[in-house]
């Protein structure tokens, strides 16, 4: 375990996807982090109880109603000694819970807050999800869903980045400081080179040149990433190829499977291996 925050103490309200992951993220460079649950638990032990758990891996794990006083007072015993609050509800849910930053900040001025939300003011109040933020910056191709998280994990590592200047800014000033991760922000920043179009199909990374794409075998797919000229030289050099367009490529890697092709890749340096389903 990293012990760069190992004097640091972290309370989180934040449950699903996003606050969780950050949370363990923190955890793992050392940071005691304890866990409030509202009473009906964190929905992510219900769609992935073995994910939950690894996530909350040495974690303490805490009940509390913070809509009733005795719940909000022992919340509040927490947040004295603690270093940083991680939330996820969006904002106007944390100002009826007394939980925005001025009245925070007054009653803790030691406490560095990072606020992970939907969408930044003026949509503060806008309900999402990981696929609302996705589909609204081009990253859902329907029918499809997205075969990740996109949105919330990009979220949680901005969160983590927040977290971590925050607690350095607290270190080098000696003022707390509170940060807004918007998931719906991080989704489009995740989409930038989409929305530049880089990675559409007729450019270099959407599949434009033939040394990068996937390619079917004679079993299993496999990811062709030659792109730079020595990995292309070579490719072509071992396979025989005086020049290797997408369907001379293609006949060419349909003669073995995938796996042979990945280790036939690794032991010629270079960057092709083989498409995992998890299906």
């Amino acid at each position: 375990m990293d012990a760069a925050l190992s004097l640091i103490r972290i309370v989180t309200t934040a449950i699903n996807v996003p606050g969780p992951v950050a949370a363990a993220r923190l955890a793992e460079m050392g940071a005691r982090i304890v866990k409030v649950e509202p009473p009906n638990g964190d929905p992510l032990a219900a769609y992935d109880a073995d994910w939950y758990k690894t996530l909350a891996t040495g974690q303490e794990i805490m009940t509390l109603d913070l809509k009733s006083e005795t719940g909000t007072t022992r919340f509040h015993e927490l947040l004295e000694t603690a270093d940083l609050l991680l939330t996820a509800q969006r904002l106007p849910a944390l100002q009826r819970l007394g939980l925005d930053w001025p009245r925070l900040h007054r009653r803790f001025p030691k406490l560095c807050h990072v606020a992970i939300v939907g969408h930044a003011p003026p949509d503060e109040d806008l309900p999402g999800h990981d696929l609302t933020y996705c589909a609204a910056v081009g990253l859902v191709s329907p029918p499809a869903l997205p075969p990740t998280l996109i949105a919330d994990l990009a979220g949680a590592e901005r969160a983590v980045s927040e977290a971590l200047r925050l607690l350095l800014i607290r270190e080098r000033t000696g003022l707390a400081g509170c940060a807004h991760v918007a998931l719906a922000d991080a989704a489009a920043f995740y989409a930038e080179p989409l929305r530049r179009g880089i990675t559409r199909p007729e450019s270099v990374l959407g599949g434009g040149v033939p040394d990068y794409g996937c390619y079917a075998t004679r079993e299993g797919c496999l990811a062709v990433a030659t792109l730079e000229t020595h990995f292309a030289q070579t490719l072509r050099r071992e396979l025989g190829l005086e020049f290797a367009d997408r369907e001379a490529l293609q006949a060419v890697l349909l003669t073995r499977t995938a796996d042979e092709w990945e280790a036939w890749a690794r032991e010629k340096g270079l960057p092709i291996c083989k498409i995992q389903s998890y299906e």
